[in-house]
């Protein structure tokens, strides 16, 4: 996040690149930085002659070249901004020779979403010299709860461990999803609220009590009752917890305690950091090692794996509900 307010900061300044290319697996960085300049860099009576929009699938190379020598009129600037860029890779490192002198007077941004440029090549070179490079790259699952806390903080808000939790086991690490929600959750709380499991219900439409979290809590636990009442939840609602997602999160639970298992030091601090969890749940993780031996933990990920070849239909023909039921009967005996 430091660099994006570092690029905002510059383009704020009026200190402005001829080229952008932003680049990388997650998406949302590259769109608030080429949103940014698509709404900041002119004003509102120079943008009809000066920006203009392109899409990668519609255009060449030679022609967003051609558009990019051009002077602006009465302005300082034109902005060329080229979305879905990555429809471009075959051809895009054809932009070298416009890369190594360009025209100071545009500002010429590429959204190259889910690749990258190949740092070797030239056009790499020349961009990295006379423009700027962002790579925008994917958050590790253990990271999103730490970046929910931050962009809240940053409006003034705080969130519960539990809470941010339920976010990412239920929209993953795709941050544009989230950012979306944490918009509804911002535009009906006040300021200064400490967003808790409840707001999280009544707002987005996650049960605080039916949901990944619980049910890998319930497990670690050996809870049998409650895991069954969740999975039970989870089978008359199938959209809202696909079976593919309860799997992958069980699976990173349990590569968890294994590594747990292996942990020389056990401290909290040292738990936390090697399993990549906040502090605020280590407790959880001890109780759950002290129920499942290493040699029940391996076995555990066997029976995931096999789970997960049956939902995608090879060597079974059972419903998701029962594929699921099976797994726990296993885990839980």
């Amino acid at each position: 996040m430091n660099d994006i307010k570092a690029i905002i900061s510059d383009i704020k300044a009026g200190n402005l690149k001829p080229i952008y290319f932003l680049m990388g697996e997650e998406p949302y960085y590259i769109d608030k930085i080429s949103d940014y300049i698509e709404e900041n860099v002119l004003d509102d009576s120079e943008k009809g002659f000066n920006q203009v929009v392109m899409y990668g699938r519609d255009v060449t190379i030679d022609e967003i070249i051609a558009s990019a020598k051009r002077y602006p009129m009465m302005a300082d600037k034109q902005v060329i901004i080229v979305k879905e860029a990555q429809d471009l890779s075959r051809t895009i490192d054809a932009i070298e020779t416009y890369a190594q002198n360009p025209q100071v007077s545009t500002v010429l941004v590429f959204n190259y979403k889910y690749k990258k440029l190949d740092k070797r090549k030239k056009s790499y070179k020349a961009i990295a010299k006379n423009g700027l490079i962002y790579e925008s790259k994917k958050l590790y699952d253990n990271q999103v709860a730490d970046w929910i806390r931050r962009v809240l903080s940053g409006k003034k808000y705080t969130i519960e461990p539990k809470a941010s939790q339920m976010l990412v086991e239920f929209l993953g690490t795709d941050l544009s999803k989230i950012a979306n929600e944490l918009d509804k959750l911002t535009a009906v709380l006040p300021q200064k609220t400490i967003i808790t499991d409840k707001h999280i219900e009544q707002n987005i439409g996650i049960s605080k009590d039916f949901n990944n979290f619980e049910l890998r809590k319930a497990i670690g636990q050996k809870d049998i009752v409650k895991a069954n009442r969740i999975i039970n939840y989870f089978t008359q609602n199938p959209k809202n917890n696909p079976l593919v997602m309860t799997i992958s999160l069980l699976n990173s639970f349990f590569t968890q305690l294994l590594i747990y298992h292996g942990l020389r030091d056990k401290s909290k601090g040292s738990v936390a950091k090697n399993l990549g969890i906040n502090p605020y749940f280590v407790d959880d993780y001890t109780v759950s090692v002290k129920k499942y031996p290493m040699r029940k933990v391996s076995q555990v990920i066997g029976f995931l794996r096999e789970a997960d070849i049956k939902s995608k239909g090879v060597g079974a023909n059972q419903s998701q509900g029962d594929i699921l039921k099976e797994l726990l009967f296993k885990i839980l005996h």
